[in-house]
């Protein structure tokens, strides 16, 4: 259910969002635009890293189900978005 973002698309993003930060006058750099593009970049991989972890466990509680479920069935996809939701819901209250 997760898009995965290629690099070169990941480096595009990173290059996108360095230029918008250019363009507002309220952000003042402290660091080199390619040093702050990398760490821009890298926020986005974790953030990707996240959301595939989510996904992964909320595929595994599907198939811990006693009942098989096949994926891409309108049963599993109701239980996919709950378990999604339940994941992100506890990585809120962790993070609060």
């Amino acid at each position: 259910m997760i898009v995965r973002l290629s690099n070169e698309k990941v480096n595009y993003l990173s290059r996108i969002i360095l230029e918008l930060m250019f363009e507002n006058d309220l952000v003042e750099f402290l660091d080199e635009p390619n040093e702050i593009r990398l760490v821009v970049k890298k926020s986005i991989e974790q953030e990707m890293q996240l959301y595939e972890m989510i996904d992964k466990r909320a595929s595994e509680k599907i198939e811990t189900q006693k009942k098989s479920i096949k994926e891409g069935s309108r049963e599993w996809d109701i239980l996919y978005r709950k378990y999604y939701n339940e994941e992100i819901n506890k990585l809120g209250k962790i993070s609060e």
